[in-house]
């Protein structure tokens, strides 16, 4: 169970993990900075708090499976993978290059910890549906975590998989909808409204919950409800901000795939700094 110390630790690893992000990015090459700021709360509760993963289970059967189902997304998993010793951290800065194992979106055939391929939007929950199905008929026991964001669920294919999931009575898998309200193009209710995505799942045959994706207190406590035993999959419907951390990124489309001057990364480190120090 989560308490006040685990929470401080976690809020400390968050703020950490925002810097690595913007170091990882750096100035004057084009990143995906605002869903993988606003997602990064979300995976260090999964990675730091709540799932069973680490490099010393990587080979174990039974350790907990985690998809990045918005894949421009990954740079926040790599940060966590990164944290965990799957790789250096010095080999963040590879991002993108010719050849390097850190892509912009996933690739599992090269960086350890990815589970899924998951460039294009909406096939994360069915990548999970198959993973939970074949840990079963292999009488494995593990929980199976998903992020997605709320931009795609617009696609249909998530729909088709929801069903699936709720059929088959995979109550290992927990989706959790990084709900930051924009997407590459504008606002997700001006695009496509997908709203109201808690009535959606539970329509499907899920449970769902709802929670501030930026508390990390209170991302713990919605996932301590998460057991895996059960018959129905859960979703959590996070509220995050497009951009959190980095007062010019907030709540704005403009930096969903940006490339920062180094007058702006400067400006970004001071402010990341000035949370992590509680100033």
């Amino acid at each position: 169970m989560i308490d006040d110390q685990k929470i401080a630790k976690l809020k400390q690893i968050g703020g950490e993990m925002r810097m690595d992000l913007l170091h990882m990015f750096s100035h004057g090459k084009v990143h995906h900075f605002g869903g993988s700021l606003s997602s990064i709360d979300i995976v260090a509760a999964l990675y730091f708090y709540k799932m069973n993963y680490s490099k010393e289970l990587m080979n174990d059967e039974n350790r907990d499976r985690f998809i990045m189902s918005k894949g421009h997304s990954v740079p926040a998993q790599y940060v966590a993978l990164s944290r965990i010793g799957l790789f250096p951290k010095e080999e963040l800065k590879s991002i993108k290059r010719l050849g390097t194992r850190l892509q912009g979106h996933p690739d599992y055939r090269k960086t350890p910890g990815i589970e899924a391929p998951t460039g294009s939007l909406g096939m994360g929950l069915s990548f999970g549906n198959g993973i939970a199905l074949a840990g079963r008929r292999n009488g494995l026991s593990f929980n199976v975590f998903i992020v997605m964001g709320d931009g795609e669920l617009q696609e249909g294919q998530v729909w088709e998989a929801a069903m699936t999931t709720a059929h088959y009575k995979l109550g290992n898998i927990c989706v959790l909808v990084d709900q930051n309200k924009f997407q590459s193009q504008g606002s997700v209710a001006d695009v496509m409204c997908v709203d109201p995505i808690g009535l959606k799942f539970e329509a499907f045959g899920w449970d769902s919950m709802r929670c501030d994706g930026h508390d990390l207190g209170e991302i713990c406590k919605k996932l301590d409800q998460f057991s895996g035993k059960g018959d129905k999959p859960l979703a959590i419907i996070c509220d995050t901000v497009k951009g959190k951390g980095i007062s010019f990124m907030e709540n704005t489309h403009a930096f969903h795939n940006y490339g920062l001057s180094e007058e702006q990364f400067h400006i970004a480190e001071k402010e990341i700094l000035g949370t992590i120090r509680g100033v």
